[in-house]
Parts: C-alpha cells; structure tokens; sequence
C-alpha cells in the first residue's frame, strides 16, 4: 500500500537540500549529464529495459557508496535517490568520469519517488546512516517509521535484501524495534534480521567519509541486514 499523503507531506525527513552554490564546472557537468543520469516519479525503471536486479541507495549522501555499487557491480542496475544539491553534483561528475552506465539517481524525497513504483521492483535497498533527527520533537521526523517499512516492504521483492546502518544507538533502538513490529503484525512480509555480526560492515564495504568521522569521535557503526519474507 502506497504512503497515505499526509505521512508524505506534513514533515521532512532529510535536512537541507542545497550548501555552498555549485562551481562553473559543477554546473557544467550537471547540465551536460544529468539529463541522462536522472529519473523521475513515474517513470520506467531502467531493470524494465534490460531485466538486470535493481538495487536502491536512499539518501547516498556525497555519493562514494553508491558509485562503488555502480562501479564493482555492473551486472545490476543502481539507482540512488538523495536530496542534496551538492552530493548529486559530485555522484553526476563520478559517474560521468568513470563512464558509468548503470547508474540513475534521483533527487529529492525517496518517498515521492517510491510511491508509483510498481511492487517488489528492489532486489536490494539501502538506507546507510540517515539523519538520526536525535531531539525527540524531532523523532516524527525519522526516515524509519512504520509506514515507510510497509513501503519497503511492498517495493521490495520477496527474498530481497535490506541493508540499514547507524552509528547512534537510540536511532538503532528505534529503527529495530519497528522492523520487529512490522514482521510481526506482516507474517510472510516482514523483514527478518540475518544473523551477523553488526559491528562489521557488509562484504565489500568500501568505507566512507561518514563512517570515519563516526569513529573519529568515538561512535561505532553498526550495520543490520534484513530479508524481505516471502
């Protein structure tokens, strides 16, 4: 079932959208390339044209781990979805220097994104340290709640994978007590936890800029997988 409207609209889950004003050259790469890169609400999912998997990256931030999907597995179809401005510029100049071609990324709140996208197009999603919004006025404000796991769930084909990441335990906390509920009240549709380690990230995890400053000041990254039942 698709997100009601008023989940999707009263609130934000992501924080600004745009820095610093992008350079001469970003601006040039941009206009050269993202007319190829994009994708929009609505339209047709590239793994329609070529039957490849699709993997989703949510909120990919600067873009290192989701050109290293793009780059290492080119038997897939990558596609990222991240409101930033600037982090796009970067992934757009990545791709467009490394003559990625499985690679489409759209901008802006993944929820609209998702809403037409037809049921269990995902082979794989990914949702690495998203915005912990920590004051609990701000707790609605999470990108892991009930709603948007059912979204997950319908988007993500039985058998698929789930990939969930944070470095703040009240964020963990959160986010795994509404998988646990949601596989609960969804038997058969839920997403059960794989048994591992979550301290050690996922194989071929090529580390981030993110993760390092986590540990830098004294934050463990946790990663959790999940497959979706079914």
């Amino acid at each position: 079932m698709p997100l009601d409207h008023k989940d999707k609209t009263t609130f934000r889950t992501f924080g600004r959208a745009k820095g610093r004003t992008l350079t001469a050259s970003q601006e040039a790469v941009m206009a050269e390339h993202w007319p190829r890169l994009s994708i929009a609400p609505g339209d047709a999912l590239p793994s329609a044209a070529d039957g490849k998997p699709l993997w989703l990256e949510i909120g990919y931030g600067m873009g290192s781990h989701v050109l290293h999907l793009a780059r290492t597995h080119p038997e897939v179809n990558v596609l990222g979805a991240e409101p930033f401005l600037n982090g796009t510029a970067k992934v757009v100049r990545g791709a467009a220097e490394e003559g990625l071609d499985n690679l489409r990324l759209f901008r802006g709140d993944v929820r609209e994104f998702l809403e037409p996208v037809p049921d269990a197009s995902f082979a794989r999603v990914y949702i690495l340290f998203p915005d912990p919004w920590p004051k609990a006025r701000h707790n609605k404000r999470r990108l892991i709640r009930t709603a948007f796991i059912q979204e997950l769930s319908r988007v993500i084909e039985p058998g698929g994978q789930l990939t969930f990441a944070s470095d703040i335990p009240h964020y963990v906390d959160w986010a795994l007590t509404r998988f646990r509920s949601h596989q609960r009240k969804n038997p058969g549709a839920g997403f059960a936890m794989n048994d591992r380690d979550p301290k050690q990230p996922p194989e071929g995890w090529p580390g981030t800029k993110y993760e390092a400053k986590a540990r830098r000041e004294g934050r463990t990254p946790y990663w959790f997988e999940f497959t979706r039942e079914g």
